[in-house]
């Protein structure tokens, strides 16, 4: 994500559990190691980060200069599901963070879910079903409609959402992915309500209208693609992170850089900065 208070690219490698900062003016990169994996982070207006980790939220306080970072407890995720872990997630329009989890199990079977966390009402889970691998969690300008997707359903879906009453409904299919572009994964949506997905295996982030019609296509020289964001002057840079997990050596041989995060095509268009969370 881009975090406009400090003008910097935050991202989190999850294997390794560790966050990222890049000040682009500058050109400083910083890491700081953290207790767990993150499967998804957002930051609060007090500037304390909500990090999802693998089965806990929790608050954190992060010292980029001396690398560390402590934590308050807020609450534990699917204690009842061993093999899941939180994965993708981003604040609504109204300042609650949404995210999902993920069954890291051979074959992904659905046991996973969405929630919506707030201060005011705690965890809620969202009413979508179960999932395999959560991602593409983002919202309409107007925060009425959230998308999202199982990843191995090869599909990215739609729905009404509410963000007071942790409410989904009307679930419909946006966009089904075509055979050589990958997995859906992360989702950002730009000024002008169009989604951009980061496609696993696709090797590319592609841009589809509210009616899921293909506006564009941004190429990335590697093929594990994670997830996009606007920032930058005027929110119109792209950028996306991408993974090295699960990548063969062959293919790490032919694209070294894979891992690492790019600036891709943004075909002209603007972002929305993501809201920050509501702590208060």
């Amino acid at each position: 994500m881009w975090h406009p208070a400090t003008q910097s690219w935050l991202w989190s490698d999850i294997e390794n559990a560790r966050l990222w900062r890049h000040h682009p003016a500058s050109g400083v990169v910083q890491s700081c190691p953290v207790r767990d994996r993150v499967g998804a982070f957002t930051v609060a207006r007090s500037g304390r980060f909500l990090l999802a980790f693998a089965k806990s939220l929790e608050w954190a306080d992060v010292d980029w200069d001396a690398g560390r970072a402590s934590y308050v407890p807020i609450a534990d995720l699917e204690v009842d599901q061993p093999t899941t872990r939180s994965n993708d997630g981003r604040t609504d329009r109204q300042g609650n963070f949404v995210f999902g989890t993920m069954n890291e199990t051979e074959g992904h079977a659905p046991i996973g879910h969405l929630y919506q966390y707030s201060t005011r009402h705690g965890l809620r889970r969202l009413d979508v079903g179960r999932v395999g691998i959560a991602n593409s969690i983002c919202f309409s300008p107007d925060g009425t409609t959230m998308y999202f997707c199982d990843s191995m359903q090869g599909c990215i879906t739609a729905c009404d959402y509410d963000a007071r009453g942790a409410g989904v409904s009307n679930l419909r299919v946006l966009v089904t992915l075509a055979a050589g572009q990958g997995m859906p994964d992360g989702s950002v949506v730009d000024a002008a309500g169009s989604v951009w997905n980061a496609q696993w295996g696709g090797a590319a982030v592609r841009r589809y209208s509210p009616d899921g019609t293909l506006l564009a296509t941004s190429l990335v020289p590697v093929d594990h693609v994670t997830c996009p964001a606007f920032g930058g002057p005027g929110l119109s840079v792209l950028c996306v992170t991408t993974a090295r997990m699960l990548v063969p050596e062959s293919r790490l041989a032919a694209q070294p850089e894979t891992g690492g995060l790019f600036r891709v095509n943004a075909h002209d268009a603007k972002g929305l900065a993501d809201a920050e969370f509501d702590d208060g």
